[in-house]
């Protein structure tokens, strides 16, 4: 699929880890890293780049750790893609014919409107968990 690489799906699956956690509270690299299935050195990197681009901020030290920079409302997939992808669809068009300058425009705007979802999303997402496995009980 154009634009989502391992990279991004892990950076959503710890943001997941840091939106699950007490508003505030920071989480270790190795604990997002265990609970989100998530190699520890490429989640390093994952996280430094999202913390430059000011979405996860750091403390340091023996209580330290990351934690969201913002609420989750305030974070759309589309940020996260952005910043890890390379703005996939930067160099797409490399000619000057209007018409595949307009196709890919087109092809880019469609990528912005599904890809605007917040990460607060997740909460729908885990009441259809939770719907599900009490039906199920």
């Amino acid at each position: 699929m154009i634009g989502i690489t391992s990279k991004t799906t892990y950076a959503v699956a710890a943001l997941y880890q840091l939106g699950s956690c007490e508003q505030g509270k920071t989480l270790k690299i190795k604990d997002i890293a265990s609970s989100a299935n998530i190699p520890q050195k490429f989640l390093e990197q994952i996280l430094l780049e999202l913390k430059k681009k000011g979405l996860l901020s750091s403390i340091k030290g023996a209580h330290g750790g990351y934690k969201l920079a913002k609420p989750l409302e305030n974070i759309k997939l589309k940020d996260i893609v952005s910043i890890l992808e390379n703005d996939t669809f930067s160099d797409m068009c490399k000619t000057n014919n209007g018409v595949l300058k307009l196709f890919w425009s087109d092809i880019q705007a469609s990528f912005n409107r599904v890809f605007d979802v917040p990460l607060s999303e997740f909460e729908k997402y885990e009441e259809k968990i939770n719907q599900t496995l009490n039906f199920s009980i």
